[in-house]
């Protein structure tokens, strides 16, 4: 029982740490990357729809993407979602067919700014993982009567053991983009 509240515990914080390293990437560097758009989101027919489900996205300069709608009539809405996009500051243009979004270079403050926010999503996704580690706490002093002392101290120490190695996991991802972002 104690091994089963261990095990769905890592996979939770492992899905935790993916997404905070999905999220990282959607901060920009000094090139221009199609991950940068994996979560805008186009008013589409009325609903929100992923824009990777409504166009195909390449980079074929380092600070040119290139956004090809697989339906004509959606660019107007693609273009207004990329402008929409907060953190990035572009500015798409529109020739009939695609949509162009040329990247500005990075100033030394633009890249400050961009360090502060990744170490906030990092502090966020650290807070997840300490709430995940609650949550499995709980769990465990819920076994108290079924278990012994020594078994409970012992899971817990585990516990922490996991929950100190995806924090490490976390602080690593951050330290790689923030060299990534203050590399000129």
């Amino acid at each position: 029982m104690i091994a089963d509240i261990l095990a769905d515990t890592s996979g939770r914080m492992d899905r935790a740490v993916d997404a905070a390293k999905d999220d990282f990437s959607t901060v920009r560097t000094g090139r221009a990357n199609p991950a940068l758009f994996q979560k805008v989101m186009v008013d589409y027919y009325g609903s929100p729809t992923p824009l990777a489900q409504l166009a195909s996205l390449n980079a074929p300069e380092a600070r040119t993407l290139v956004v090809t709608p697989y339906d004509k009539s959606a660019l107007k809405a693609i273009e207004q979602a990329i402008r929409d996009v907060p953190n990035l500051g572009v500015n798409p243009t529109n020739d009939g067919n695609l949509v162009r979004v040329t990247m500005p270079e990075l100033t030394a403050e633009r890249r400050k700014e961009y360090v502060k926010l990744v170490r906030t999503k990092g502090e966020d996704a650290k807070v997840h993982l300490r709430g995940i580690r609650r949550k499995a706490k709980d769990e465990l002093d819920a076994l108290k009567s079924e278990v012994g002392e020594d078994d409970l101290v012992r899971a817990e120490k585990e516990l922490d053991a996991v929950t100190r190695a995806h924090v490490d996991e976390i602080d690593e991802a951050l330290k790689r983009k923030e060299a990534e972002l203050l590399e000129v």
